[in-house]
């Protein structure tokens, strides 16, 4: 029997951190040829986390281009990945989460009638417009879907609920867990240690507050109140405290943060950071503000009480296992939450635990597993 030919498609550095331990287990499975192609939606981002985790895409077709719409990398991606299909002849193509890449190649392997695995299917918080357009793109892959991946019971009962086949659903895990268990054993990079030093974090003279935000549905008002909310912070709480956003490199988040965050005292923004700074940071950091969906995850994997600054979350499990609160983007509502984080020990405590519902750091060798079962 000839081996099971994978392709494992993406294009952003959150897919590559996902699919990282997916794609080292497929190399090392017996029975299965696997490929790489990346589609370079994010390029800067993404071959950080290529070269962390040692992979070489087989084809890279490099489609990052300033300034495009989602309209125009909807069609690039769908017109460069359909001659790579019809090179490659996969049995499966395998895709993580909810990007346009995820979308545009789940519907191409559709149109060549290739099987379909979703890794991280089912997740939903039944609002198209929240968060925009990844709400979408991750109903569209479960529709191609053969095979669902999902990481938790409720993203499997979400999928049932749309009709999915309950044989066609494997409960997994996140390979995010995979990732990160990996990752956070490392030592360290130079730099963060240094960091942390100049701001006082590693003699405990301060505490460290990490922010991320930069969905696109918090561009213009929601972001300017964010940032209006770290400079009100910075300014409260004055030497006790260091917050440190790594700001992403679209101009609707460059802009206005360097505007309202890079004259303020207490408050340092940094450049995206490599995956293996970023985990070291949150493991630094007493709080987190973050209006991502892999941090959630993380976050939760290191018990660090974390605010989403979103209005609904597609991973409500951590706000039931209590380390993650929905807070919106309300300048008075984020000042109030992270204040009462801050001084009260008893409420941080509440909140700062290491139960993880999003997976145990084995989702890769199930998914594979699942693969394998499904084709045999």
């Amino acid at each position: 029997m000839a081996d099971l030919r994978v392709l494992s498609i993406f294009g952003t550095r959150p897919e590559a951190i996902k699919m990282a331990p997916v794609v080292k287990t497929l190399e090392k499975a017996a029975g299965i040829e696997s490929r790489v192609c990346v589609t370079a939606q994010h390029r800067e981002m993404l071959d950080q986390v290529l070269d962390l985790f040692k992979i070489k895409p087989d084809i890279d077709l490099n489609l990052m281009r300033p300034n495009q719409s989602l309209a125009q990398l909807t069609a690039q991606i769908l017109e460069n990945i359909d001659p790579v299909l019809a090179d490659e002849h996969p049995d499966w193509v395998l895709i993580q989460g909810d990007t346009t890449t995820v979308m545009a190649a789940s519907l191409a392997a559709f149109y060549r009638g290739i099987k379909v695995g979703h890794v991280e299917a089912g997740l939903r918080t039944y609002d198209k417009l929240q968060p925009f357009p990844e709400e979408i793109n991750r109903r569209i892959a479960s529709v191609t879907a053969d095979l669902h991946f999902a990481p938790t019971q409720l993203s499997r009962e979400n999928l049932l609920n749309e009709g999915v086949s309950d044989d066609h659903i494997l409960v997994t895990g996140n390979p995010a867990i995979d990732a990160l268990q990996q990752i956070v054993k490392l030592p360290a990079p130079t730099q963060v240690d240094a960091w942390l030093k100049e701001w006082g974090i590693k003699q405990h003279k301060r505490r460290l507050v990490l922010i991320t935000a930069h969905r696109r549905e918090n561009f213009g008002e929601p972001i300017e109140s964010i940032c209006n909310a770290i400079k009100t912070l910075a300014q409260q709480y004055g030497n006790a405290l260091h917050l440190v956003y790594p700001v992403h490199l679209n101009p609707n988040i460059q802009d206005p943060v360097k505007r309202l965050l890079g004259e303020v005292p207490g408050v340092t923004l940094l450049p995206p950071q490599e995956y293996i700074s970023l985990v070291h940071l949150m493991k630094a950091a007493t709080l987190i503000l973050t209006d991502s969906g892999g941090i959630q995850e993380e976050a939760t994997g290191l018990g660090k009480p974390t605010l989403v600054l979103r209005d609904k979350t597609e991973r409500p499990e951590g706000v039931t296992a209590g380390v993650l609160k929905l807070v919106g983007t309300d300048s008075e509502t984020i000042i109030r939450e992270t204040r009462r984080l801050l001084d009260d020990q008893k409420a941080y405590d509440a909140m700062a635990h290491a139960e993880n519902p999003f997976g145990d750091g084995r989702a890769a060798s199930r998914i594979v597993k699942g693969l394998l079962d499904y084709a045999a």
